[in-house]
């Protein structure tokens, strides 16, 4: 990938000792806590920092005095126990933390530039969230009640998952009971077959489960930051098996997990081997068409696709949909706090050091966006109440990562910091320059609410970027929770339109709301956009690709 050098305004760098106080191990995208601490502490405002510590200073007095109008936010899990409210000594102690966060908050909000703004409140989030009194066992009553009710053994419990965590090396407590899925089991059980492979990827060719099959097939390219089961976790929870009792042929490419000697894979090398995935689903099928579908940084790389097999005039692409993807970085989103230079720049140093960017680091900084229940939930429940970490399938995947070579996080980071890929020709791909508006197929875009890594707007400038007529979905939920959202939930729900015009907000209140999930809402749009119905072959493969491994293959089984 060819892309425009630029060089980032550099920030100064005034706080060595205070990231060093908070923890210099924590590494989000490669990148130490001392980038974030000191582009965010120079941005400080003393004079609002001053103001703010002599509101708190008097409310906190206050709270001493018991005159503290500040009640407990209902909705907060960590004040859930009646204690908190009951007993005069904990009560104080939670007005007095939620006064100080409250104080923080107005510190960081009072900063006008936007990106400075997230890289602080980022920082401070860590800080605020670590400082919880629900965090110690003295601080927390419902681990006391615990404590005495199980005669201490739930403390002898807690202290054995702190040792068995510190001994397999966990940077963070256990989110989830590994041991409880096994992957072709319970997690990516749909059955199927591995019909590709190359140094890069396995494509898995789903097995039908109805008597004939949509003509056009639809391919599903999965993000190489995290593997393809998300949508394929426990039967009844799976993407994949809801697709196919629809009629939709399924495709699904799964990334192999790069090491060390793979540093050199690039946006080339990815989206190369995408064309030889469409090459296969293609003579596989028998059909001339592929419909793709790509989630997150799978939708990127299957935007660049678009535009090559526009560009080269290959007609293969049918219509395209995208899951929680963000081609422009420049609106305002928490993400945008790593757009500073000397952070980003510490990142490509990290990884470019040890050829790949580890699955743990992109692990910790999506688990730090949230600490308050990503972090200290489970340190909570796991060590101060002496409980087993809980048994759900896409937590399960979610601490199964992958890595990223370092060629590719290098370029992501260079698209990411100076948004190349909204200006036509800021980079180039297998020769061809990027020009979002060439792509012509008709889309349909997949947003959440409450996303806090692809923030909804920010999805819904996808429909204005490409050049082709599109639909536009928003889910209700997070970034993974809104995807793995089969029906029959009653409190699952969606919006969508179509022909959006550029305001997302407007567009909101013309949209037509349903009951049910966006699953629903694909499938209908796949299905009028797949042709006719075709008879299912006795054996999946062909004789160009025969099966090469059952399902789930393989790649997907490389550890981290």
């Amino acid at each position: 990938m060819a892309t425009r050098n630029e060089s980032g305004k550099n920030e100064r760098a005034t706080s060595e000792s205070t990231a060093n106080a908070i923890g210099g191990g924590f590494d989000p995208l490669g990148i130490s806590l001392k980038g974030l601490a000191d582009a965010a502490v120079s941005s400080v405002d003393i004079e609002s920092m001053a103001r703010e510590s002599v509101r708190l200073y008097g409310e906190w007095l206050s709270i001493i005095w018991g005159d503290s109008p500040r009640e407990l936010p209902a909705t907060d899990a960590r004040f859930a126990d009646g204690a908190w409210r009951e007993n005069p000594v904990y009560k104080r102690l939670a007005q007095g933390y939620l006064a100080f966060c409250d104080a923080v908050d107005s510190v960081v909000d009072h900063n006008p530039d936007w990106r400075k703004r997230e890289r602080a409140r980022f920082l401070t989030g860590i800080l605020t969230s670590a400082m919880a009194p629900t965090n110690t066992l003295l601080g927390n009553p419902a681990a006391l009640k615990r404590a005495f009710e199980s005669g201490g053994r739930s403390l002898l419990r807690g202290a054995a998952n702190l040792v068995d965590d510190i001994g397999k090396g966990a940077a963070l407590p256990s989110q989830v009971k590994r041991s409880d899925f096994k992957l072709g089991v319970n997690v990516a059980a749909t059955p199927g077959a591995v019909v590709f492979r190359n140094e890069m990827l396995e494509l898995v060719q789903f097995q039908p489960t109805t008597a004939a099959v949509r003509e056009i097939p639809t391919l599903v390219v999965a993000p190489p930051i995290g593997k393809y089961y998300f949508m394929d976790l426990a039967p009844g929870r799976s993407f994949a098996e809801h697709a196919l009792r629809s009629g939709i042929g399924l495709f699904v490419t799964s990334w192999r997990n790069p090491r060390q000697e793979h540093g050199a894979w690039g946006l080339d090398d990815y989206v190369q081997t995408l064309l030889h995935a469409v090459d296969a689903v293609c003579e596989i099928s028998g059909s001339s068409k592929v419909n793709v579908l790509g989630f997150c940084a799978g939708g990127i790389l299957s935007t660049l696709l678009m535009n090559h097999l526009a560009a080269t005039g290959d007609s293969r692409l049918n219509v395209a949909s995208f899951g929680v993807m963000l081609l422009d970085f420049g609106l305002k989103a928490p993400i945008g706090g790593f757009q500073s230079q000397p952070v980003l720049a510490l990142a490509r140093k990290q990884s470019a050091k040890k050829g790949i960017l580890p699955a743990s680091s992109l692990a910790q900084v999506f688990a730090w966006m949230r600490p308050n229940d990503l972090v200290w939930n489970y340190w909570v429940n796991n060590y101060l109440e002496g409980k087993d970490p809980p048994s759900f399938d896409i937590l399960a995947w979610s601490v199964d990562g992958t890595n990223l070579p370092r060629a590719l996080h290098a370029q992501f980071l260079e698209i990411f910091q100076h948004n190349l890929l909204i200006e036509p020709g800021a980079i180039t791909v297998l020769g061809q320059p990027v020009d979002l508006k060439r792509i012509e197929a008709e889309t349909l875009v997949v947003a959440a609410m409450t996303d806090h890594l692809t923030p909804w707007r920010g999805c819904f400038r996808t429909t204005q970027l490409l050049g082709g007529e599109s639909t536009f979905v928003l889910s209700n939920g997070g970034h993974i929770a809104a995807l793995v959202n089969p029906p029959g939930n009653p409190r699952a729900s969606y919006y969508i339109g179509t022909k959006p015009g550029a305001d997302p907000d407007r567009w909101l209140q013309q949209a037509e709301k349903r009951t049910g999930t966006w699953w629903e809402a694909w499938i209908d749009w796949t299905l009028k956009r797949s042709g006719g119905e075709r008879g299912v072959p006795a054996t999946l493969g062909s004789e160009q690709h025969p099966v090469i491994d059952k399902a789930p293959g393989s790649y997907v089984r490389e550890r981290a």
